[in-house]
């Protein structure tokens, strides 16, 4: 079988079990309570893990400002994977020219304008203009505990490669040296955390489909300075693992976009990592089984089931 035969095979079984529920496009679903409960039962092993660090906690909409995407440098590196709101703002006359539209078949969605709202690409971006509008950060920098829906326009068959998925991350923000134990302290902690459910997994450097020649700069030094490294699980195949956790270090290009300041006045550093839950939850079905009553009990009790 190609990988995109697994691929299908797999999203059908989600379908026919129930787990996941088809909304007509390749990449959105919805989710059983089952689906859920594992979900929650993920976090909890995040929580339980993260929260003696008593980091701060922030619940974002899946929106945040246009601006906001603008003034990250997003649209530098990953235009392609954006996603904005579009909202009706005509009249009487450019209603009834839209019925008339939808009535032939038509695109009636010609006549919508952009709002000042943009869809999240990681659960990370509303924290840093948060952070920011606070001036400089305390001797210990701050920590923060955030997680919310994120969207990136990558249609595809694989259920593992939504468009819309959820994201849990810690954010530390500081001092380089500070950036950098978090994301070695946590690169520790996620693959315990993976241990424990019972994946098999390996940790390897990033390689992120960034576009265009600024893209290919962004590569190649994300892959040279190993900014980024992903615990890969394979839920299809052994051969193609899938992205699960991925443990990050931005230097200070987030300091230097919301001008964040150290407690001495010098430009932050950050580092972040994110569970991909979904992610994780399609791999805990793959190899458990779709029964959840005859996972092993160890991994039933991390996640609290």
């Amino acid at each position: 079988m190609t990988v995109a035969d697994l691929h299908r095979a797999y999203r059908d079984e989600l379908l026919q079990a129930g787990l996941l529920i088809s909304m007509g496009v390749d990449g959105l679903y919805g989710r059983s309570g089952l689906f859920e409960r594992v979900v929650e039962g993920i976090n909890t092993a995040v929580g339980k893990v993260g929260d003696p660090d008593r980091p701060e906690v922030m619940r974002f909409p899946p929106g945040i400002g246009k601006w906001q995407l603008e003034q990250s440098g997003y649209l530098n590196s990953s235009p392609q994977l954006v996603g904005t709101v579009h909202s009706f703002t005509g009249n009487d006359a450019d209603h009834r020219a839209m019925l008339d539209t939808i009535a032939q078949g038509g695109d009636w969605t010609a006549g919508q304008r952009t709002t000042q709202i943009a869809l999240a690409p990681a659960a990370c971006y509303g924290v840093y203009p948060a952070v920011g509008a606070r001036g400089r950060l305390p001797q210990q920098g701050a920590l923060v505990d955030c997680y919310t829906w994120c969207f990136r326009h990558e249609p595809s068959i694989d259920p593992a490669r939504m468009q819309m998925f959820r994201q849990r991350e810690h954010v530390r923000l500081g001092s380089e040296e500070q950036a950098l134990a978090f994301r070695e302290t946590w690169k520790e902690r996620g693959q315990a955390i993976i241990a424990s459910l019972g994946l098999p997994f390996e940790v390897d450097v990033a390689n992120d489909p960034f576009f265009g020649r600024t893209g290919r700069l962004l590569a190649a030094s994300q892959r040279e300075e190993s900014l980024k490294f992903e615990l890969l699980v394979p839920i299809h195949a052994k051969e193609h693992p899938t992205a699960c956790v991925s443990f990050n270090y931005h230097r200070d290009l987030f300091g230097r976009a919301w001008k964040i300041e150290t407690a001495s006045g010098e430009t932050a550093h950050t580092a972040c990592v994110g569970f991909g839950v979904e992610r994780i939850t399609l791999a805990l079905f793959k190899h458990h089984g779709f029964a959840v009553e005859r996972w092993p009990a160890s991994v039933r009790d991390v996640l609290g089931l």
